[in-house]
């Protein structure tokens, strides 16, 4: 009992922190979602070898299907966003009608906040890392859960990926499904999740844990 209390006022410290972050103002600015997303980059391109072998640990995939899958998959994603950051972030002038004639409207993005990711153990690093190339790229401060049954690819990221991130915007936390039902008793603007219809809807799903309080959850069907 006294760990699962320490636990969570671990968890609720992080989560914390990311909020507070996010609050200052520091990830809406473009010079900041640069340079994480080539963090990221750095990380993938440096850790390549050590990201194959994970993969080969956790799910035995030979190294031309975990680059294929995974690594190149997420090179070129990454280099999407750095390549359409710019315009991504751009205003959007708004055509009125008659009535407003003279009248100049500009539609501006704007971050959500604080996103939860919660990863899959078929693609470790994809499912944790391609949505967090979005996060950041929207200008959000991000949590990822890693998959507890890729155990060598969740080690990784969590003791990797910080070295590469500003760690006051990006968390990694592992764990099993305790650790879940923490996270989500917290508030978040977005979550990704990556499951099944059952995980999604039954009755241990995401939704029913969340208690139905917040329905802006992308769900990635595999």
């Amino acid at each position: 009992m006294y760990r699962s209390m320490e636990i969570m006022a671990d968890l609720e410290r992080e989560v914390a922190e990311l909020r507070q972050y996010f609050r200052s103002g520091k990830t809406k600015d473009a010079s900041w979602r640069r340079t994480q997303l080539q963090g990221l980059h750095k990380f993938v391109t440096e850790r390549e070898d050590d990201i194959l072998r994970a993969l080969k640990l956790d799910l035995g995939k030979h190294p031309v299907e975990a680059f294929r899958d995974e690594v190149g998959t997420l090179i070129k994603d990454i280099n999407v966003a750095l390549d359409s950051l710019d315009s991504w972030m751009r205003g959007q002038k708004i055509k009125l009608p008659l009535p407003g004639i003279g009248t100049k409207v500009e539609l501006l993005p704007e971050p959500l906040g604080v996103v939860f990711i919660i990863s899959t153990w078929n693609y470790p690093f994809g499912m944790s890392l391609e949505p967090l190339i979005g996060a950041i790229a929207a200008g959000n401060a991000a949590m990822v859960k890693t998959s507890e049954l890729a155990p060598a690819s969740s080690a990784l990221l969590a003791d990797a990926l910080p070295a590469y991130v500003d760690t006051r915007a990006v968390k990694i936390v592992q764990g099993g499904h305790d650790v879940n039902d923490k996270l989500l008793q917290f508030k978040w603007d977005k979550i990704f999740f990556t499951g099944t219809q059952f995980h999604a809807f039954g009755q241990d799903s995401i939704f029913v844990s969340y208690g139905f309080k917040l329905l802006n959850i992308p769900l990635l069907k595999h």
